[in-house]
């Protein structure tokens, strides 16, 4: 492990000699040959399918572990998107001349090393090593063992166009121990790695939390919550109570909990009930919503489960200083949206959810790099510290100050 990450650190320094047009040159080059080597990665991927099936994965992770010609070229597309954005270092962020004449520059630059922990989509893979890229980070890529096949065929194909531009291939690297020791040992290795950033399961992630010596930005689970108000339109509430939770069940800004203002529920939830049951989602209520649709009992740890599958819990609450009360307690800091037309309900909501997203009169499923215009994510951050929400090239920055004599010296 140490000689893995000295050479990772060791090659950030080619980064920094990059110009943006040289990283935009490379980048496009990458795009183009995951399009060229599709072929390969789906056959890899489909060892990695194989072995989904003899160890019983969910649909859920299956889906976020497929690869076909259609995501890899979206892939392509996400990377293409990241290298027409901006460059993200060497922005005078702030700036000033002193009393004395000391010209004083606040400047983004690279945080460094940067390690990255996930599961389950190879999409991740090509995504982060392209925003460090861009951003000037190394990166040290740890995906788990059931995209093993796909994560080391997409990371091929990107050394591969580092090596033809004389880059070193070391600025992006796979963890080559798949153990969970190697996590435990990544973590503490502050001296190689300035930041970690854990996507994936509410246990990795806790662990990650509560261990590691390296800083971390927490991707934390995406337990998200849909508030239909008093002054709903039912329309907008059922369309988008739909699409929150079925678009796609397997994903951090998935619906997992409906609220319902009580004075709406004996008119609303049969409506909801019916267009749910087309989607085949299997529904759990509290006691409030059984006395008016024929569901399961949903209890307390239904409403802390991001159930990552087509699975919704229902609770019926008093009003919106209940709904927001409910998700305090149970949600995640993902996303959270308000069906509402009442603009005092609707600011109320929006000032008082304290999560990295809150919409209203929109589906959680926004909650994402391309849609917030960023090119990719690295993943939706829970911390508030440094970065919120979809984390994108700039919050891959750190900054520094320059400073520009001409003789000074301090009396």
């Amino acid at each position: 492990m140490i000689d893995f990450l000295k050479k990772v650190k060791k090659s950030k320094n080619d980064l920094l000699l990059l110009n943006n047009a040289e990283k935009n040159n490379i980048l496009e080059e990458i795009a183009k040959s995951l399009i060229k080597n599709s072929e390969d990665i789906i056959k890899a991927n489909a060892k990695d399918m194989a072995n989904a099936d003899t160890n019983d994965l969910s649909l859920a992770l299956k889906d976020r572990l497929l690869l076909n010609e259609e995501r890899i070229k979206g892939m392509s597309e996400a990377i293409n998107q990241i290298s027409a954005l901006p460059d993200p270092t060497n922005r005078v962020l702030d700036g000033f001349t002193n009393n004395i004449g000391l010209e004083i520059h606040k400047v983004s630059v690279p945080i460094g090393v940067i390690g990255v922990i996930y599961e389950s989509r190879p999409n991740v893979t090509s995504d982060v090593a392209c925003l460090c890229l861009k951003s000037g980070n190394a990166c040290i890529l740890k995906g788990g063992k059931e995209a093993r096949f796909s994560n080391e065929a997409i990371i091929e194909v990107i050394k591969k166009t580092l090596k033809q531009n004389n880059i070193n291939e070391n600025i992006i690297s796979l963890v080559p121990d798949y153990s969970r020791e190697s996590v435990a040992k990544l973590i503490k290795m502050d001296k190689f790695v300035d930041l970690i950033i854990p996507r994936g399961g509410e246990k990795l992630i806790k662990y990650i939390n509560d261990n590691s010596s390296v800083p971390v930005i927490k991707h934390d689970k995406g337990l998200c919550h849909v508030y239909i108000d008093k002054y709903a339109d039912f329309e907008k509430a059922i369309n988008i109570s739909i699409n929150a939770k079925t678009q796609r069940v397997g994903v951090c800004n998935a619906l997992e909990s409906l609220l319902v203002h009580q004075d709406i529920a004996k008119e609303i939830l049969p409506k909801l009930e019916k267009a749910f049951n087309e989607k085949k989602t299997l529904l759990k209520g509290c006691e409030k919503t059984r006395a008016i649709i024929d569901i399961d009992l949903a209890n307390d740890e239904d409403f802390h489960t991001e159930y990552l599958d087509n699975i919704l819990s229902i609770k019926v609450v008093k009003n919106t200083d209940e709904a927001i009360s409910h998700i305090g307690a149970y949600g995640s800091g993902h996303s959270d949206s308000i069906i509402s037309e009442n603009i005092n309900n609707i600011n109320k909501f929006l000032s008082l959810v304290d999560s990295a997203c809150v919409y209203a009169n929109a589906s959680t499923r926004f909650t994402d790099g391309s849609v917030f215009e960023l090119g990719a994510e690295v993943g939706i951050s829970t911390s508030k510290l440094h970065a919120r929400g979809p984390m994108g090239i700039n919050d891959l920055t750190t900054y520094k100050f320059k400073i520009y004599g001409n003789g000074q010296i301090r009396e």
